[in-house]
């Protein structure tokens, strides 16, 4: 009536159409506004345990800083930086928006002061400086940190800057992040213990750390927080007991309350079903179905979880069918990537099933090798059916039309497998 009144019948859609606009501009993409996401893996293994939306691109917020991080330890250990060696804040870093500790230009931070801010209270501005430092400049450094999350197997992340702040480019998954907390602690075990800290000092001030389930529930020793508005409240944990180890990815929790009650219910379940055994197998995918927290419909344990080498199971065999001709072997990590299209608890299944899929995909072998690969447990053993041979375009295609067939599939990095390998042989 006022629009009619003020404007006359023509002005009406003029302003219906300003305001759609506006509101267009105000709304998010669809990756943030389905924020959630939530995953637990066996941190040994690489077995999915729970899982929700795992590979949907979000937004990372601060969880970016563990890549930043993971370029950090990677320069300390080709001597490019050194622990007391002081970096200094150039206007860019100065002028970046909290959380922050507030550097002035020219002011100096050590490597290791830098290390601890970015783990206890995600500073924003020491992200920069770090990064233009390794990088000579933030944007540099963000392609340096997309090139080695490719190499991580990272496949569907993509960084734009070192901190985490907002910018519709910057996008990672639950997987990824799991991928890259596993990555770390392998790669960096002698730098881990920083994310265990729970506060820090800098220009006589204490910081205590965003993460506060470190030393509030046994066994978790890191790992980070993150927080924008178009991501909700994220993290990554990473928590050892005698059972086991597991890491934790949660996206867009509604508050830091919330996020960490999620989580501490995800690593209970997640250590029962480790103490237990589970009928769960290494990179099985668990979908939920029904109840939104999907824990019923979790596989119930049963056998104690794999504790020593995979690659003590059966003796190589070679098993003829009618329609496909398969190889049984011992578990070994191939430096290439790989297609897992099932885990059996016995050998004619995994058959039957890839029978079934070279069925529905008479091309599949043109490509890729196929074979059996044995794992034991303390009284089980389970046959994983994996393609291998590929490179990481060819793994995700071939995955694709897998699923596109109607066939549950999940792709392998090679990082994937050798940090197994390392776990288990370590």
């Amino acid at each position: 009536m006022i629009c009619s009144t003020l404007f006359g019948r023509a002005g009406a859609p003029v302003i219906l159409a300003a305001a759609l606009a506006f509101l267009t501009a105000l709304t998010p993409p669809a990756q943030a506004r389905s924020r959630y996401a939530e995953l637990v893996v066996d941190g040994t293994s690489g077995r999915v345990l729970v899982a929700r939306n795992v590979d949907a691109r979000k937004y990372p917020a601060s969880l970016t800083k563990i890549m930043t991080l993971y370029m950090v330890f990677e320069a300390l250990d080709k001597g490019k930086l050194k622990l007391d060696q002081k970096l200094k804040a150039s206007r860019r870093a100065a002028g970046q928006p909290a959380s922050k500790l507030g550097l002035r230009r020219g002011e100096a931070i050590t490597v290791r002061q830098a290390i601890l801010a970015l783990v206890t209270k995600s500073a924003n501005d020491v992200a920069t400086v770090v990064a233009e430092k390794i990088g000579g400049s933030e944007f540099k450094f963000a392609l340096m940190m997309t090139r080695r999350a490719r190499d991580l197997g990272m496949s569907r992340s993509t960084f734009r800057n070192a901190s985490g702040l907002l910018n519709r480019r910057q996008l990672s998954t639950a997987r990824d992040m799991a991928r890259l907390a596993l990555a770390i602690r392998r790669d960096f075990p002698h730098y881990f213990e920083y994310f265990a800290r729970t506060s820090f000092s800098f220009r006589g001030k204490t910081y205590h750390s965003h993460n506060t389930l470190v030393g509030n529930f046994r066994g978790v020793d890191g790992i980070k927080t993150g927080y924008i508005r178009a991501s909700g409240f994220n993290l990554v944990t990473s928590a050892s007991r005698d059972e086991g180890r597991l890491v934790g990815v949660l996206f867009g929790g509604r508050s830091p309350k919330s996020r960490d009650q999620r989580m501490r219910k995800l690593l209970v379940h997640g250590f029962d079903r480790l103490l237990r055994g589970s009928q769960g197998l290494p990179g099985q995918f668990v979908r939920p179905r029904g109840r939104r927290d999907g824990f019923s419909h979790v596989p119930v344990p049963r056998n104690k979880p794999v504790s020593r080498p995979l690659d003590t199971a059966l003796k190589t065999t070679t098993l003829k069918t009618a329609s496909l001709k398969t190889t049984v072997r011992k578990t070994r990590y191939d430096l290439a990537w790989s297609v897992q299209i099932g885990a059996f608890n016995q050998v004619s299944s995994a058959r039957h099933h890839l029978d079934k899929l070279t069925g529905a995909l008479p091309g599949l072998l043109k490509r890729a090798k196929i074979s059996i690969d044995t794992v034991s447990g303390n009284d089980s053993i389970t046959y994983r059916a994996r393609l291998h041979g590929m490179n990481e375009r060819q793994a995700h295609d071939l995955c694709r039309r897998i699923k596109n067939a109607k066939f549950d599939c999940l792709t392998i990095a090679p990082a994937e497998a050798a940090l197994a390998a390392a776990k288990l042989h370590g």
